[in-house]
C-alpha cells in the first residue's frame, strides 16, 4: 500500500480486552498514515504494556482492504527482556 490509508484492527484476547475495558484505556490508530503494514513480531506499547504482532489477516469490505492484526498476551515493561 502506497497511498496511506492502512485501515487496521487489532484483535486482542479476552483478558487483554478486560483490561482495556476496565481501565478505560483508549487504543491509538497506530499505523493511521502509514504506508507500510506492520509485520509479525512488530510489538506494540499501549498504557506500558507490549503486545506482539503473532498473526495477520487481510480481509475485504465495502470500504476497501483490511488488516486484522492478532496481538499476543500483554506483557508489562518490567517483565519485558529484551534480547
Amino acid at each position: 500500500m502506497s497511498n496511506g490509508n492502512l485501515r487496521t484492527v487489532l484483535s486482542f484476547n479476552t483478558d487483554d480486552q478486560a483490561w482495556l475495558r476496565r481501565g478505560q484505556i483508549a487504543v491509538p490508530n497506530f499505523f493511521q498514515g502509514h504506508d507500510v503494514a506492520p509485520a509479525q513480531g512488530d510489538v506494540l506499547r499501549i498504557a506500558g504494556r507490549q503486545f506482539v504482532v503473532q498473526g495477520r489477516v487481510w480481509e475485504q469490505d465495502s470500504e476497501g482492504p483490511l488488516l486484522r492484526l492478532f496481538l499476543g498476551h500483554a506483557h508489562a515493561h518490567s517483565d519485558t527482556i529484551f534480547g
